[in-house]
């Protein structure tokens, strides 16, 4: 047996050049040990869009957004309809005290607030609710359609 110790942030050639390979066996370990099913998402079905109502991306999935938010919010803390309307939504998790900052040295993506969207057969599923920040990332909520909570979204997430 042999262990190396390969840097992954930032990303090292070793780190690079094992990737897909460490991938595979995170995959299998996954789908043996905890069940998961083969099609849980995959890094290519995130995306992390800016919560800003002038983001296309942001704009384009909103109704989408909230219509699950709703659904979430309905069967797991069997709150009533109006309760978590796209008013509750837009208040809860769109409306941010954070500016949204691109710095040279910062992440790609900038800093700010952004929902983090899990897609599969072309519909969100799941929306993480994430505050990128100069010295850390601050989960603030996650909620999934529960017709899929056996892909253990919120996990899934956490170690994202």
């Amino acid at each position: 047996l042999k262990v190396r110790v390969v840097r992954s942030s930032p990303p090292s050639s070793q780190f690079k050049a094992t990737f897909q390979e460490s991938y595979q066996v995170y995959k299998r370990y996954q789908m043996v040990i905890h069940k998961d099913p083969p099609d849980k998402p995959t890094i290519n079905q995130v995306r992390l869009v800016p919560v800003s109502f002038e983001d296309p991306q942001f704009k384009s999935s909103f109704s989408q957004s909230a219509s699950l938010f709703a659904k979430y919010q309905m069967a797991i803390h069997k709150d009533t309809p109006a309760d978590c309307g796209e008013h509750e939504f837009t208040r809860f998790l769109c409306d941010s005290p954070l500016e949204a900052e691109d710095v040279p040295n910062g992440p790609e993506c900038g800093y700010g607030s952004f929902h983090q969207q899990y897609w599969l057969d072309g519909k969100i599923i799941a929306v993480g609710v994430i505050d990128i920040l100069p010295y850390c990332v601050s989960s603030v909520y996650l909620y999934y359609d529960p017709d899929y909570s056996f892909l253990s979204l919120g996990v899934y997430s956490a170690l994202r």
